[in-house]
């Protein structure tokens, strides 16, 4: 596998089987309804891409290289898409980014359990 962030190979994978695309169907929430005989009325306006990632213990370098590739607002995201079969680019931005508290071992800190959610925009 293979991830980009701005045409550039990420500093760090995610842990193996931490890598999560979901297929989202956005609709519109005024035209989108459900009668009173249960039926859905659904007007669907746009199908996006969220990817969830989760990594094991990182140093700080590698923390903060990814930390700052996804500083921008807006960025680029190449990766896997199962949709798709194969490899596709969807502008992204990013979501809350939690890590635990770090460890120092041999004068480098190390952050555990650094998990992060990419929406398409």
């Amino acid at each position: 596998m293979l991830l980009k962030i701005n045409n550039v190979e990420i500093a760090a994978y995610p842990k193996p089987g931490d890598f999560k695309v979901t297929i989202l169907d956005l609709d519109d929430g005024e035209s989108t309804v459900r009668t009173s005989d249960g039926t859905l009325h659904r007007d669907r306006i746009a199908v996006k891409r969220q990817v969830e990632m989760s990594f094991a213990p990182l140093p700080d370098n590698k923390i903060s290289a990814i930390l700052q590739a996804m500083s921008a607002p807006f960025f680029d995201f190449y990766y896997p898409d199962p949709m798709v079969g194969g490899y596709v680019t969807k502008r992204m931005y990013v979501g809350n980014r939690p890590a635990a508290v770090p460890i120092e071992r041999n004068g480098v800190l190390w952050w555990d359990g650094l998990q992060i959610t990419l929406t398409e925009q």
